[in-house]
């Protein structure tokens, strides 16, 4: 029942396709009804509801599929792939993206943590980089009182944070909250280093800047950092900076605009290390691809 009730808060506030900003920080409703392919995007930490058909993510060639029945947490910043391919009038995706305050995150996290003791700390594994979890009752009441502010912007004003706060709780503590509290907690420094590189992303960053930022050697800093997020540091700045142009391209800027926007200071080097990862040209992939960066 509480399930059909967000559907319904979420049907009311959108029915034809679109994106829309709530009068909650961070809280988005969107309504796709076309297919749309899986292209580079970037994931900035947010947790995803859908109420209606089916969501991609593909993180370093693997395959995140929700729906439903599950929501999708991304606990840091990443560069994926994502899409809806298939999504139709009949079969709409529908749901809910909303951002992860991240000193709001870090407080609960730490909370929890101390209250739980040590058996359930977060220092000792990296984070893990996605991670889908089932309905809980904690995370449906959470998201339907959330969502129910909607119908009073005074409500939402002066209640929103509390409620977001709950929602933040329940995340916490359900299926993906060993991964959340990884991310946020004590111990999450390969989560912090990716905020660093996403604030330099149009700067030389090499593995040693990444590990100085953290105070960790450059072997053991290597090894935290793929086991966190699939990829060697490296593939990452790579995939981070070109999955950054690639949305750019989309939303109109010209090949060169991006690529100097993401930090190459040549646009022949981009091109071919864009072509190598995409199997096309910057030019020929942006016309190909207008997919809206907000909808992935």
């Amino acid at each position: 029942m509480s399930k059909a009730r967000i559907k319904h808060l979420i049907e009311r506030r959108l029915p034809k396709a679109g994106l829309v900003q709530t009068a909650l920080k961070g809280v988005q409703l969107f309504r796709v009804t076309e297919p749309v392919p899986c292209v580079p995007a970037v994931y900035t930490p947010t947790v995803v509801a859908i109420v209606s058909g089916t969501k991609e993510a593909v993180l370093d060639g693997q395959h995140h599929r929700y729906d439903s029945s599950r929501y999708m947490l991304c606990p840091m910043t990443l560069p994926v792939e994502a899409g809806s391919p298939q999504a139709s009038p009949e079969n709409p995706l529908l749901g809910a993206m909303i951002a992860l305050e991240p000193h709001v995150m870090r407080d609960l996290a730490i909370e929890i943590e101390s209250a739980i003791g040590t058996a359930r700390k977060s220092g000792t594994m990296p984070p893990q980089s996605l991670a889908l979890a089932g309905w809980d009752t904690g995370f449906t009441q959470a998201l339907l009182r959330l969502l129910e502010l909607l119908d009073n912007p005074l409500d939402a004003k002066v209640l929103g944070p509390g409620r977001l706060r709950e929602l933040y709780y329940a995340v916490l503590n359900g299926e993906a909250g060993a991964a959340a509290r990884r991310a946020f907690g004590v111990g999450n420094e390969i989560a912090r280093t990716i905020d660093y590189l996403s604030a330099h992303l149009n700067e030389p960053v090499t593995i040693d800047d990444m590990a100085n930022h953290i105070g960790m050697s450059r072997a053991v800093f290597h090894r935290r950092f793929k086991e966190a997020t699939t990829m060697s540091p490296i593939q990452f700045i790579k995939s981070m900076r070109l999955n950054n142009a690639a949305m750019r391209i989309a939303e109109g800027k010209t090949v060169n605009e991006a690529a100097w926007d993401v930090g190459y200071a040549s646009t022949s080097q981009f091109s071919r290390e864009f072509k190598r990862l995409y199997g096309q040209s910057p030019r020929e992939w942006g016309h190909a691809v207008q997919v809206p960066a907000r909808l992935l």
